[in-house]
């Protein structure tokens, strides 16, 4: 099992913003040219050639809300690479810029909207305890938005059910703590965590993240058999994500630490 620090969002860096590279919309040849590249520089886990055709393309398009989330995404997963936590973290600040901008444009979109809860939930690695515990509240507020915008997005409900999962592995003493310094977290539980990792699995069972990280939170319950089956189901997938080789790896090492 991984470690664990006052506030829990270290988790978040590896789950995906819901939405890729824009489809294709009437631009200059030369800006479907970049949006191409984009796309396949993505397709091999390269966020940063993604992200330099990208900024191209917000230069000609600055309130496209796609490419803007685009570009948080590519912003996001460049972080998995840089081993400087200034930079991990100046990078992911740029990330929730865009996220917010995108949002600011549609704000009903449930993508724009998870994505804002993600970007709060990776800066939880860094800053103050204070400010990770704000942060914490906002990821909650922004999943539930994305859900109750979209209740089969698979992603918010993937989001919802890790937060729920990583509260309720705090403990009561850093719960107390961060309450009587903070202002507290709203109240989480297993059972919660439970249900929106297995409704992200019903949803969409393609997907190696929802399928492991279901498993940590019925390893959590006890229910060791049904934890490994998830682990297993969750390594057979093909990684589809730049992010999702980490998170395979942390599969095994949960397997290996199995009775």
């Amino acid at each position: 099992m991984k470690p664990r620090s006052l506030i829990f969002l270290v988790w978040f860096g590896v789950i995906v913003l819901g939405s890729r590279l824009p489809a294709a919309q009437p631009h200059t040849t030369e800006v479907e040219l970049w949006i191409q590249e984009a796309r396949a520089a993505e397709r091999r886990f390269d966020p940063q050639t993604a992200l330099e055709k990208l900024l191209q393309v917000e230069q000609r398009h600055p309130e496209d809300a796609h490419v803007l989330q685009a570009i948080s995404r590519q912003y996001s997963d460049s972080t998995v690479s840089e081993p400087s936590a200034e930079k991990r973290r100046a990078l992911s600040e740029k990330a929730l810029i865009y996220s917010q901008r995108a949002h600011d444009l549609d704000p009903r979109n449930p993508v724009y909207t998870l994505s804002l809860a993600i970007c709060y939930g990776k800066l939880g690695l860094y800053g103050s305890n204070q400010e990770r515990v704000s942060n914490a509240r906002l990821v909650r507020k922004y999943a539930e938005e994305a859900l109750a915008l979209n209740p089969s997005y698979d992603w918010a409900h993937h989001v919802l059910g890790r937060w729920h999962y990583e509260v309720t592995e705090l403990g009561g003493t850093k719960r107390f703590f961060a309450g009587m310094l903070y202002g507290g977290l709203p109240k989480a539980s297993l059972a919660e965590a439970a249900f929106h990792l297995e409704k992200a699995v019903e949803l969409s069972p393609n997907i190696a993240a929802h399928h492991i990280e279901l498993g940590y939170v019925l390893l959590a319950q006890g229910k060791t058999k049904e934890a490994r089956l998830h682990f297993e189901r969750g390594l057979a997938l093909p990684s589809q994500d730049i992010n999702d080789e980490a998170c395979k790896r942390r599969a095994r090492s949960a397997i290996a630490s199995l009775p």
